[in-house]
């Protein structure tokens, strides 16, 4: 698949997963591994409790960008071996800060009870049965399957591009 191709696939597929049954942070991981030939059912289990702002609360920030920063993470962050190496850490912080930006640029914030206001006129207690009723009727599963399905997009689009540089970078041969 070409880079457009990978973008509308991880699109489709993290869109349909959530459809499916929900869970934003591994939708949007699990999509994005899928796209990439990651087989690793570990982080994606790992992503887990990040739903809805974590344990489904909506206070902290939405599923999807963890997911896609978890992605991000996995392929740039720093290896244990290196947890006293500060410097390790900068290029995954400095992609997962970039995926913040453009995250909020797109859904103007990023914490999921917020995101719920703005785009359903309320926040959903997804734990009480009348208000996952009321949920579904306002069409909370398509407007976060959407979302989950854009920032999904948007994770990949920045772990491609900074792949497209490693390869781009050329050795000069040793004189």
């Amino acid at each position: 698949m070409n880079k457009e191709e990978m973008l509308e696939e991880v699109y489709k597929r993290a869109k349909a997963y959530e459809l499916a049954g929900g869970n934003c942070s591994q939708c949007s991981l699990a999509a994005i591994f899928e796209v990439l030939g990651v087989d690793d059912e570990n982080v994606v289990r790992a992503a887990t409790g990040f739903a809805d702002g974590v344990g489904l609360t909506g206070d902290g920030h939405c599923g999807a960008l963890s997911g896609g920063t978890m992605a991000i993470s996995y392929f740039f962050g720093r290896k244990k071996e290196d947890l006293g190496k500060v410097g390790r850490q900068l290029k995954a912080l400095l992609l997962a800060k970039k995926f913040h930006e453009q995250f909020i640029s797109e859904f103007s914030t990023c914490r999921c009870h917020d995101i719920q206001v703005k785009q359903f006129g309320r926040f959903f207690n997804l734990y009480d049965m009348e208000d996952m009723k009321a949920a579904m009727a306002a069409g909370v599963p398509e407007g976060c399957s959407t979302l989950v399905g854009k920032a999904a997009r948007m994770a990949l689009n920045i772990i491609l591009e900074e792949q497209a540089k490693k390869e781009k970078k050329v050795e000069l041969p040793v004189v």
